[in-house]
């Protein structure tokens, strides 16, 4: 909690002045406290002391890299971000390439899904929150209300696609967790920057927004769009019967081909997308299970 504080506080100069200390100190701090539970488990249980330590190692090695890039040139700091990047995702494989800690798969599934729910959350409050700052305005109210309404079926769609099916078994072994662990980047970032799309179609409305009307409507459309074909590439498309599959798919194409539209009807027509595969996910459906349609 006291690193993502930090990281929290450090966003706006890292963002405006392109200093990172604070946003890396944050980062720091958290992954400092991870070690600490390596090396707790590796005190108190034997069987994996030296995955454990591994972690706690390569962590730390990693963490005294993240600090020393701020003393690099901003060209230099920008290239070796990737590969920290990479060295921090490469930890985990290092230390269980000889031996594998235990996991629940129901469990680890279970933290992802929450956190993505959290972040629908989160995009439904931004959403109302511009929404209201704008009624008060009094002005273009039917509008407002159109794209509130519309964005708010598009993150119910969001949040019935991502849980239409469990995914336990998708992180039955190093490499399927790795995959599964990892593509969730891409399925958070899709979610948390969905709000700010809803938010510049509000600030359209009001004509405060200064963004390129096509790029304007691809800061809502893009991140929706990944949001679905990552949980169909992930998790749907084993599960689909081939009909169901195109199905989906068109409603993904409906969601990008709001992006050319006009107002009002990007945000309208890319909740219309979402809906056609949201029902796609259902069709055939019976009970927990699936039937080709």
């Amino acid at each position: 909690m006291a690193g993502v504080l930090v990281l929290a506080a450090g966003t706006g100069p890292a963002m405006e002045e392109h200093d990172f200390a604070l946003v890396t100190l944050g980062y720091v701090i958290m992954r400092l406290a991870l070690v600490v539970q390596w090396t707790r488990a590796a005190m108190e249980a034997p069987g994996v002391r030296s995955v454990a330590l591994r972690y706690a190692v390569g962590v730390t090695l990693v963490q005294v890299a993240w600090v020393a890039r701020l003393a690099l040139p901003e060209t230099a700091g920008f290239i070796v971000f990737f590969v920290l990047v990479a060295a921090e995702i490469s930890v985990r494989v290092w230390a269980e390439s000889h031996g594998v800690t235990p996991w629940n798969p129901h469990h680890i599934t279970e933290r992802y899904s929450l956190f993505t729910l959290i972040l629908l959350g989160e995009s439904i409050l931004a959403s109302a929150n511009a929404a209201v700052e704008a009624f008060d305005s009094g002005h273009h109210v039917p509008s407002l209300v159109a794209v509130s309404s519309a964005g708010l079926v598009i993150a119910a769609g969001m949040w019935w696609i991502y849980f239409s099916r469990p995914q336990h078994a998708l992180v039955g072994s190093l490499r399927s967790s790795l995959t599964y662990g990892y593509f969730h980047y891409v399925i958070f970032a899709a979610a948390g920057a969905f709000s700010a799309g809803v938010e510049v179609a509000i600030d359209g409305i009001e004509n405060e927004a200064r963004t390129e009307s096509l790029a304007a409507a691809g800061t809502l459309t893009i991140p929706v769009a990944l949001f679905a074909l990552s949980i169909w590439a992930l998790v749907l498309r084993h599960t689909l019967s081939a009909a169901n599959n195109v199905v989906f798919l068109v409603g993904v194409v409906l969601v990008l081909i709001a992006t050319v539209l006009p107002g009002v009807l990007t945000v309208v027509v890319a909740a219309v997308g979402i809906i056609v595969a949201a029902v796609a996910t259902e069709r055939g459906r019976v009970g927990h299970g699936v039937v080709s349609v």
